[in-house]
């Protein structure tokens, strides 16, 4: 492994590596929370559990290895003997980069960025993904156990003062999520757990992760089956992901915060706007006011482009396979689907660039 240390160049740090984050953007903490989503502290879940129960989660983990149920593929292939749909084996895990990451929500971001280890060859083929390059390529980093990991999240925060660990696309390597907390608690860590999925998530593997994780950072893409296998290439998707919220808000509860403006605990969702599936936001919209919670913390996203598949012509005829897809959202629609958020009852967005402060 690599030794990272404050006075090296960024130049000289590989690209796997930690990234010196002495470029950090300064932001103003103007606050704006409810006092029933303030904290006055927070002591992470994983440090609230006794030896006895991480290591019954470890032995969890290693049954599921050997019968893998923990996406909604359900391979139900034995990990150390063969792969099943995300092609990964049981001990080592690609991992693409391990860098304080300044591109979250400003409640997770902070002052000196979230600790993320992004995963590669994701459980999902999103036609659009703007990770492709990382996401669906298996190869696309190091293959790292989760030994190692759990010695990089403690690098993460000793080094980068990062404010959290945050995994990138973890669905299909929860196993080896868990048994890196657990590393990772022996060697002094103490940072919230932020599971950033794509919500594509199994139930046997959130309760894997119950008790581990404060903070779910949760998409919701496509409310439609048929737009789920056309786009995401799993018609599955909807189903879980509706599951897998309420799961996550059963766990966790809506996102909360401590005073300095930082997420702490809770679920936020995310939804990324994108041209011609409207209709499909506002049935997710209403999903989350009327079956998750009406408190819940949204971020409406708009920062959609066309990347991935979507301007690649179709191997059929001359025309782009996924014309529907190849053009930025408008000003329009994103009002559109804000003012439709406010009238099913949402309240609590994402919108901390309005008043440059974290929450």
């Amino acid at each position: 492994m690599w030794s990272v240390r404050r006075t090296t160049r960024l130049s000289q740090i590989p690209s796997f590596a930690i990234k010196s984050h002495v470029l950090r953007p300064l932001i103003r903490r103007h606050i704006r929370i409810p006092p029933q989503y303030l904290l006055d502290d927070y002591n992470p879940n994983y440090l609230m559990l006794t030896h006895e129960q991480l290591r019954d989660k470890i032995a969890d983990a290693e049954k599921h290895l050997h019968n893998c149920n923990l996406c909604p593929h359900n391979c139900d292939v034995d990990r150390y003997q063969s792969t099943g749909y995300c092609a990964l084996g049981a001990e080592r895990v690609p991992v693409s980069t391990i860098s304080p990451h300044f591109g979250e929500e400003s409640c997770i971001t902070g002052m000196n960025g979230s600790g993320s280890i992004f995963f590669a060859s994701c459980n999902l083929r999103c036609v659009f993904c703007q990770n492709y390059e990382i996401s669906h390529v298996r190869h696309a980093g190091e293959m790292l156990t989760a030994e190692e990991i759990g010695e990089w999240m403690f690098k993460l925060q000793d080094m980068g003062q990062c404010h959290n660990i945050n995994f990138v696309t973890p669905e299909h390597v929860v196993p080896i999520v868990v048994k890196a907390i657990v590393k990772a608690r022996e060697l002094g860590l103490r940072i919230p757990i932020v599971y950033n999925t794509s919500s594509f998530d199994s139930m046997e593997s959130l309760r894997l992760m119950d008790g581990l994780v404060d903070i779910y950072l949760a998409d919701f893409k496509l409310w439609l089956p048929d737009s789920a296998k056309r786009l995401l290439k799993s018609e599955r998707y909807p189903e879980a992901a509706r599951r897998a919220l309420k799961a996550m808000q059963n766990q966790v509860g809506v996102l909360k915060f401590t005073g300095d403006g930082l997420a702490k605990r809770g679920v936020l969702i995310r939804h990324l706007i994108m041209p011609n599936y409207l209709d499909e936001s506002r049935q997710i919209l209403k999903y989350i006011a009327n079956d998750v919670d009406r408190d819940s913390y949204v971020n409406i996203m708009s920062q959609y482009f066309p990347s991935g598949h979507v301007d690649r012509k179709s191997t059929r005829g001359s025309g782009i396979r996924y014309e529907e897809l190849n053009r930025h959202v408008t000003e329009e629609e994103v009002d559109d689907i804000m003012t439709e958020a406010r009238r099913v009852g949402l309240w609590r967005f994402d919108r901390a660039e309005e008043y440059a402060g974290y929450a």
